[in-house]
This record gives C-alpha cells, structure tokens and sequence, in this order.
C-alpha cells in the first residue's frame, strides 16, 4: 500500500536538487535545459523508483524523468537517489492528466507505465493511465513513433489497454499475457512491485504501442 502522508514530505520535495523546478516553463526547451542532446524517456507513477534507477544506470546516454503526483511515495525515490547519483536521472512531482503542459510534441522518446492503478470501477476508465484520453496526451508529446510500453500483473486492465490502444488508432508492436516465460524477457527490467508478483506466481503482461 502507497504511503501518501509524510510529514515534511512536500517540503523536502521543493528544496531537492532532483527535482526539476518550473518545469512548465521548460516545453519545447528541454533539450535546452539538458544540453547535451540525450533522448528522454518517463516514467509516469514511477513509485519508489526501482525501475527508473536501474533504467538510468544501464542506459547513461539516455535522460530519465520520473513522474510521481504523491509527494510522499516521491519522496522515497528521493531518498535512494541520495544514496546513489545518477546524472540522468531528475523527477517531477505532477498528476500525468497534464503531462502536456509540460512537454511538446517531439520531445518524449518513450513512455513506460508501470503497474499502474486499474481504477476497475466503469465510471473511472478515464482515469485510467492506458485509456484513449491519456493515450491522446501521450500523443501530444512522442516522437513520431515514440513507444508506450505498458506492464501489469491485472489482466482486466490489459484487455481494456490493448482495446483502447487499437480504437484510438494505436500499434501494437507487441503484446503478451505472460512476459516472464516469452520471448520478450530479456533487458527486462523488473519494478518492486513486479519483483512481489512474480514470487508470488503471478503472470506479467505487456504491451509496446506506437501511433
């Protein structure tokens, strides 16, 4: 269970050196702010930021940016960061209904979404993090043919994302109800929650969309 009340948290987050300040005021300049013309690549609920880190470690030529909205489970990625640096890595505290205030078209090679909130109840699909609305948003800032890549362990929550991807006029370029015995295992790259799934014998399922 996420913890969202930290006391201090919010705090903690405005003073850290990885958090990207103003970032609104970066769109259409990140490759400004970063200089160095590294692609970059998010992560929206990025959680404790298991995935993220090991991502940035086997992959310095790439900029990562972790999107959390909960400042308290924020702050626990922060605080592996302190332990372990990495240049390629910076964080952003905001909810992903307006990632496109943040970024232009162009300027997001990929996408991960990683065990996201299935949301299940049928008058929250909006809020869902693969639905046709935040897909739209995604949209908005790829590369043209910038990749989602979706994991998730709650097969209901698959089926809809692999529906909503092909009526939103989405590719599929891969799809498998059981990543850990397929082909599509190796550089895979596990998040914490994932880590728990797969000891208790739960089956994976991704997807790799491109539009």
């Amino acid at each position: 269970m996420r913890l969202r009340n930290v006391k201090g948290a919010r705090e903690y987050i405005a003073q850290n050196e990885y958090i990207i300040k103003n970032a609104e005021e970066h769109k259409g300049n990140w490759q400004d702010y970063f200089g160095d013309g590294k692609p970059i690549q998010i992560e929206i609920g990025m959680g404790k930021g298991k995935f993220l880190m090991e991502m940035a470690r086997l992959h310095p030529d790439i900029h990562y940016i972790g999107i959390e909205k909960f400042s308290s489970v924020l702050v626990r990625a922060l605080e592996k960061m302190e332990m372990e640096p990495l240049d390629n890595i910076h964080f952003l505290r905001m909810d992903a209904e307006y990632i496109s205030q943040y970024f232009e078209k162009g300027e997001v090679e990929q996408i991960y979404l990683n065990f996201s909130d299935p949301w299940p109840k049928e008058k929250h699909t909006k809020r869902r993090l693969t639905s046709r609305q935040f897909l739209s948003r995604y949209n908005s800032i790829l590369q043209d043919y910038g990749k989602i890549i979706f994991k998730t362990d709650n097969r209901g929550l698959f089926d809809f994302s692999l529906e909503e991807a092909k009526e939103a006029g989405w590719t599929v370029d891969l799809y498998t109800y059981d990543l850990h015995h397929s082909e599509y295992l190796e550089g895979n790259v596990m998040t914490e929650y994932e880590e728990k799934f797969v000891a208790q014998g739960n089956s994976i399922c991704e997807m790799v969309i491109h539009h």
